[in-house]
C-alpha cells in the first residue's frame, strides 16, 4: 500500500526545509537505508533516507523549494498503484488501520496480565535525552545484534540527535533480547529501543506490554524487529566517478563521516560504493591510501594561462537564504530588538597583564592566552556582581548560583558557543586547558550538546582579527555580553615625559531589563582592577 513521506522535522527549532538535491526519481526503486534527498535545514544540509520499500511514485517537492515540516514531499508504494486519494487528504494506511488500533486493548486483555520488566528481571532501554532540546533520536547504526552479548559499557547504537551523532550505551550486563526500533529510523525520547537480560528469556509479551502502555516506540513490530534492526548496505551503484555532487559537497553517510573523522580520512579520496556513489561505513573500513599524486604545475615550461578580462557590465547576484542564516537572523533580530541594550565601553592597561602572562607560560602545563585571563577575570568579576550574572525570565529575573562562561567560536557554518561551566572556580591553566580542547572541537564539530549549552555570560573575542573595538548582540538566555577588541600600543604620559602602554579595549553589552546602568559600570570596574593586577586572579 503507498505510504505518504512527509517533510521531517531535523532540528527543534526547524519549521520548513528546502530540498537541496533530490537522489531518486519518479519511478526508481527504493528501500530503506537509500538517499532520497537532501534536506537543508536551519542548523544544516541533512541527509534523508528512505524507511520505505517500493516504488517513488511522486514527488511533491522540487529541488530547490521550501516545504513546511509534515508537509507531504514524496509518496512510495506499488508500482503503478493509484496514489492520488492519499494526496486529496483520504487517510492514509496508518490512519485506515485505527480501529484496528482500538480493539487492540481488548485483544490484549484476553492475553494475560500486564507483563513487567521486573518480573522477567530485564531491562528496558529507552532513547536517551541527549540534548537540551531533542525531542527524537534517529539509530544510525546498532553495533550489537539481538543474541549477542553485551556489557555495561558496551556502544549498543549510534543515534543522530538534532545537534550530533553520539553513542547510547546500556549501562547493563546481559544479551540483547529485543531492538524495538531498526536502524534508520526514528524514536522519540523515552521510546523504548532495546531490551537486555537473561539469555532465553521471552519478551513478547513485555513487549506488547510496553506497546499497549502508550511508549509510542517507533520501531518495527516484534516479529520483524530483528531483522530489521540488522545493517543494510545500500546497493552497489553502477557509477565510478567521483563521490562529490554537483554543489562540491561529498555524500556520506554520517557514520562514515565520523569514522573517516576519526581515522584522520580525506573523503575526496574515498570512493563511495552506495548508491549514487555514497560513501558508507564499509568504504571507510576498506580504504586503504594511495600514493600521493605527483604535484600539478611542476613541469618544466608550462605555459602560463591568458588572462580572460572581467566583464565590466553593472550587475548583481541574490544569494538566497540558507535555514541556518535565517534562524540567525531571526533569533539575533528577537535578542536585539526584544532587549534593550545600552553600552559601555572602557580601556584597560595591559602592561602588567603581558608580563605575567609571560612568567605563568613559564610554569603552566598549557599555554595560557590573554583570552583565558578575560574568562578568569570575567567569572571572578561576575561573582561580586550576581546581577549581571543573570537572565530576564519575563515575569522575574533569574541571578544563577553558577557560572558559566560562553566563548563566541567562528565555524563555518556559522557560530557557536562553547561552554567554560564554573570557570570562577578553576585556575588559568584549567580554563587555558579546557577552551582550547572547546574551540578545536567546535570547528572539527565534535561539540556534545552538554558543551555548548547552559551559559550565564557569553565573551567574544575578534581581537586576533586586529579589531580594535566593537558592540556585540546579547547571546539569549544570557542578560550581557562581553566585546573584546586587540591590545594596540598607545603613547601615554608618564611622570614628566611620555611612554607606551598596552591598551585594550572592551564593551559590555547589557540588557537594560535586568541590568542598570551603575550595576555594568561597577561589574566593569571590578573586571578592570582584575586585569590591570593578575595576581589578584591567584589569591
Amino acid at each position: 500500500m503507498a505510504e505518504v513521506i512527509k517533510m521531517p522535522r531535523m532540528s527543534d527549532t526547524m519549521t520548513e526545509g528546502v530540498i537541496a538535491e533530490w537522489h531518486k526519481k519518479v519511478g526508481d526503486k527504493v528501500k530503506p537505508g537509500d538517499l532520497l534527498a537532501e534536506i537543508e535545514t536551519d542548523k544544516a544540509t541533512m541527509e534523508f533516507e528512505s524507511y520505505n520499500e517500493g516504488t517513488l511514485l511522486y514527488i511533491g517537492v522540487e529541488k530547490g523549494k521550501a516545504a513546511k515540516v509534515d508537509d507531504v514531499i514524496a509518496v512510495v508504494g506499488n508500482e503503478g498503484e493509484d496514489y492520488k486519494e492519499l494526496l486529496s487528504g483520504a487517510p492514509s494506511a496508518a490512519q485506515a488501520a485505527e480501529p484496528a488500533k482500538e480493539e487492540a486493548p481488548a485483544q490484549q486483555e484476553s492475553a494475560g496480565p500486564v507483563v513487567t520488566p521486573e518480573e522477567l528481571g530485564v531491562t528496558v532501554i529507552r532513547m536517551p535525552l541527549l540534548s537540551d532540546t531533542m525531542t527524537e533520536g534517529k539509530i544510525v547504526q546498532w553495533n550489537k545484534n539481538v543474541g549477542d552479548k553485551v556489557k555495561s559499557d558496551d556502544n549498543l547504537a549510534d543515534v543522530e540527535t538534532d545537534k550530533a551523532t553520539m553513542e547510547v550505551v546500556g549501562y547493563t550486563d546481559g544479551t540483547l533480547l529485543h531492538i524495538g526500533v531498526p536502524a534508520g529510523e526514528a524514536a522519540k525520547v523515552n521510546d523504548v529501543i532495546a531490551i537486555i537480560g537473561k539469555e532465553g528469556t521471552d519478551v513478547s509479551g513485555l513487549v506488547a506490554s510496553l506497546k499497549s502502555g502508550g511508549s509510542g516506540s517507533k520501531g518495527a513490530p516484534a516479529a520483524k524487529s530483528t531483522e530489521a534492526a540488522q545493517p543494510v548496505a545500500p546497493a552497489e551503484s553502477q557509477e565510478t566517478g567521483p563521490t562529490a555532487g554537483s554543489n562540491g559537497r561529498v555524500k556520506a553517510s554520517p557514520l562514515a563521516k565520523k569514522i573517516a573523522q576519526e581515522k584522520g580520512i580525506d573523503l575526496k579520496a574515498v570512493q563511495g560504493s552506495g548508491d549514487g556513489g555514497r560513501i558508507i561505513k564499509k568504504d571507510i573500513d576498506n580504504y586503504t591510501p594511495s600514493a600521493a599524486p605527483a604535484a600539478a604545475g611542476k613541469e618544466t615550461g608550462a605555459a602560463v594561462a591568458a588572462f580572460q578580462p572581467a566583464s565590466d557590465a553593472e550587475g548583481y547576484t541574490d544569494i538566497s537564504l540558507s535555514q541556518m542564516r535565517k534562524v540567525i537572523a531571526r533569533r539575533l533580530g528577537e535578542s536585539k530588538f526584544s532587549a534593550p541594550h545600552f553600552y559601555l565601553t572602557m580601556e584597560i592597561v595591559m602592561d602588567n597583564a603581558m608580563a605575567a602572562r609571560a612568567q605563568m607560560n613559564e610554569i603552566s602545563p598549557v599555554k595560557i592566552s590573554f583570552n583565558d585571563m578575560v574568562v578568569k577575570a570575567a567569572a571572578l568579576a561576575l561573582r561580586k556582581h550576581p546581577a549581571v550574572n543573570s537572565s530576564w525570565m519575563n515575569e522575574s529575573i533569574r541571578q544563577w548560583h553558577h557560572i558559566h562562561v560562553g566563548i563566541a567560536v567562528a565555524i563555518e557554518d556559522g557560530l557557536i558557543v562553547p561552554v567554560v561551566k564554573f570557570a570562577d572556580q578553576k585556575t588559568l591553566s584549567q580554563i587555558a586547558a579546557e577552551s582550547k580542547e572547546l574551540s578545536g572541537k567546535a570547528r572539527n564539530k565534535k561539540l556534545q550538546p552538554n558543551e555548548f549549552s547552559g551559559n550565564t555570560f557569553t565573551i567574544s573575542n575578534l581581537g586576533m582579527m586586529d579589531i580594535d573595538s566593537f558592540t556585540a548582540i546579547i547571546n539569549p538566555p544570557d542578560s550581557a555580553i562581553m566585546a573584546v577588541g586587540r591590545i594596540k600600543e598607545v603613547v601615554v604620559k608618564k611622570g614628566d615625559g611620555f611612554g607606551v602602554s598596552n591598551v585594550m579595549t572592551i564593551t559590555l553589552s547589557c540588557d537594560h531589563r535586568s541590568i542598570d546602568g551603575a550595576v555594568g559600570a561597577s561589574f566593569l570596574q571590578t573586571f578592570k582592577k582584575y586585569m590591570e593586577n593578575p595576581v589578584t586572579m591567584l589569591v
